[in-house]
């Protein structure tokens, strides 16, 4: 499949590029930038330019699926948070029905299923989260949604634990994140269900054949 990463040029955006490239997939970075196209370039990868704040419809042309990694970062504002990881992502989510796309996978984060138990200080995140989460469930597109712990730079293990929903916090390392996501495209007990994603003890291939 032609699979437009949506935040190609992030932590884990670049992670999944990379999985991509080694899948059966072909990726296609979305950039806001000009600046940011060489280096996709030099990997091989198409790109396409795109600006979540302003029009990046041009981006669905040819594509199969949508992984969506974009976000402020819990540390920005609330204003931020909500023009990107909802607004944004949900006028992904609407373009995406409106080209046909086959799957949507959206990273999201653990907690945005109960946002009202969160921090405080963290509420307005995981609320901007929960009601995109929440949108593209309703949306009609055949989606995934996938919920990390605290993420981390370290190299990836390939031993996770994915679940519905899982009690207690965890991290995980973005390079496990981005395995996930690229393996939730072709997985299809994954369709139109979240999941909860931490560090674990079983490895993804495991996870993935039960």
């Amino acid at each position: 499949m032609n699979v437009l990463v949506i935040g190609a040029n992030g932590q884990v955006g670049k992670h999944i590029i990379h999985k991509l490239k080694d899948s059966e997939h072909e990726p296609v970075a979305m950039v806001r930038k000009t600046d940011q196209i060489p280096q996709f370039e030099d990997l091989g990868v198409k790109t396409v330019l795109g600006d979540l704040e302003k029009d990046f419809e041009n981006a669905y042309l040819g594509i199969d699926a949508v992984i969506f990694a974009a976000g402020s970062g819990p540390h920005t504002g609330a204003d931020k948070t909500i023009l990107i990881d909802q607004e944004g992502a949900i006028k992904a989510i609407d373009r995406a029905k409106h080209f046909g796309v086959q799957r949507f996978i959206l990273l999201s984060t653990m907690g945005a299923d109960r946002p009202e138990i969160g921090p405080d200080d963290f509420k307005f995140y995981l609320y901007a989260k929960h009601r995109a989460d929440e949108y593209l469930k309703t949306s009609g597109v055949n989606y995934t949604i996938l919920r990390p712990g605290g993420l981390t730079d370290e190299k990836g293990t390939g031993k996770v634990k994915l679940q519905d929903h899982i009690n207690d916090f965890g991290e995980i390392p973005r390079e496990d994140v981005a395995d996930v996501l690229v393996q939730l495209l072709s997985w299809d007990n994954a369709e139109n269900r979240g999941f909860d994603l931490i560090s674990g003890d079983q490895s993804l291939e495991d996870v993935l054949s039960h």
